[in-house]
């Protein structure tokens, strides 16, 4: 699949700060945020991610470039904020785009099995493969993969760690530890 021209000088901004759950990293494209990582990811895995994704594209550090972004996410953390409105810029298969749009449904303070994400796009025997589309997606958080968790209501995987996860299911009122 050949690179659209306007990618060929595309620049991606981006900028860490630290957060109630360790140092963010959130990257963005002309187009929107293309990339929330965790305390737990080096920043050498965040840029190959990001070249992977944007081969063309040149990446560089700029302060106050995600400065909407934090905002959101200083709100969501201080229990202001419940959804996100960001422009997104994401690239995956049309399968993973399918499941990354239901994690967006999952409301707020709930959890949700990765097979009743499966069904909800019109897969029901998909789970172990949406938990493969969850295990991509880049920029948790504002897509709440947090919010899904495995059949026996345990907490699954998550990119950003286990105990990530507890604190972030714990911000929206669950009590993590009985999970």
């Amino acid at each position: 699949m050949g690179m659209p021209k306007n990618e060929v000088r595309m620049e991606i901004l981006y900028e860490r700060r630290p957060s109630p759950i360790g140092p963010l990293t959130v990257a963005l494209t002309p187009r929107g945020v293309c990339r929330l990582a965790f305390a737990n990811e080096p920043l050498t895995a965040i840029m190959a991610s990001l070249k992977k994704a944007f081969p063309r594209a040149t990446i560089r550090e700029e302060a106050g470039a995600a400065e909407a972004v934090f905002s959101q996410l200083e709100e969501y953390f201080a229990g202001r904020r419940k959804t996100f409105e960001l422009p997104l810029d994401l690239h995956g298969t049309p399968f993973q785009l399918a499941v990354w749009s239901a994690l967006q449904r999952i409301p707020y303070g709930t959890t949700c099995s990765y097979g009743a994400v499966a069904r909800s796009i019109g897969r029901p025997g998909a789970a172990r493969a949406v938990g493969g589309a969850i295990g991509r997606n880049p920029v948790g958080i504002i897509i709440p993969c947090h919010r899904v968790i495995d059949a026996r209501g345990n907490l699954g995987g998550f990119g950003g760690g286990l105990e990530t996860k507890r604190r972030l299911l714990a911000f929206e009122g669950l009590a993590p530890e009985t999970l």
